[in-house]
């Protein structure tokens, strides 16, 4: 009971048909009241996510003690733990999304969770598991951006680039995913002194990233 009472507050004009219907199908399971408070409280960690992951976490938490069986859930609150740099947490309950839910999971966030945490090694654990190879093409090139940046925290460069080039990143791509996958690239390319490359696929980059997301165009203005 205390902690729903230190819950933070939730607005009545709350719009819970934002969330995935299957989102709202596995509350099911729930009372309807307490459904109706659990996806209210997903709602505000999505729409706080990015400007304020602290007060989108004590939400994802608040969604997360009332409803601590249903994997979406703890998903939820493993991915805003994460964008909150709380590594262990983030852990902690992608884990127990994956056992509640089954198949791979958010490997990537896990693994840069690892690297938070200072653990490159368990990164690159998590690349090796068997889970890895189940994992969509825009997942995989998701793993691999921070395999690779695993690799750079261990010094190993080359092995960071190798990392990269399993995926055949191409100036013929397109799509956000694969300007994250340039952008990576061209900052391995960097830090093996290749300067050259590099700008071409920073060029790419950012050709390809028009919402300017990444910061591709400064990486650019660096080089020149």
């Amino acid at each position: 009971m205390a902690q729903r009472l230190s819950e933070p507050d939730l607005h009545d004009d709350i719009d819970i048909t934002l969330l995935d219907p299957s989102v709202l199908q596995d509350l099911r399971v729930l009372s309807k009241d307490n459904a109706d408070r659990v996806a209210k409280h997903l709602v505000m960690a999505a729409e706080l996510l990015e400007d304020d992951p602290q007060l989108a976490l004590r939400h994802a938490r608040a969604a997360k003690n009332r409803a601590g069986r249903v994997g979406v859930v703890r998903e939820t609150n493993g991915v805003v733990a994460y964008h909150a740099g709380e590594w262990r947490e983030a852990l902690s309950e992608l884990r127990a999304a994956r056992r509640m839910t089954g198949g791979p999971g958010l490997l990537a966030v896990m693994a840069d969770a690892e690297r938070g945490l200072g653990r490159p090694e368990k990164a690159l654990e998590i690349g090796r598991g068997p889970e890895a190879r189940e994992l969509n093409e825009e997942d995989r090139i998701e793993l691999a951006i921070v395999l690779a940046g695993a690799r750079h925290d261990l010094g190993q460069h080359e092995s960071a680039l190798a990392t990269l080039d399993r995926l055949n990143p191409s100036l013929d791509s397109e799509g956000y995913s694969q300007a994250r996958l340039s952008y990576a690239y061209a900052d391995a390319l960097l830090a093996l002194d290749r300067k050259d490359e590099a700008r071409t696929w920073f060029e790419h980059a950012a050709e390809l990233d028009e919402e300017e997301m990444t910061d591709a165009r400064e990486r650019l203005a660096e080089l020149d």
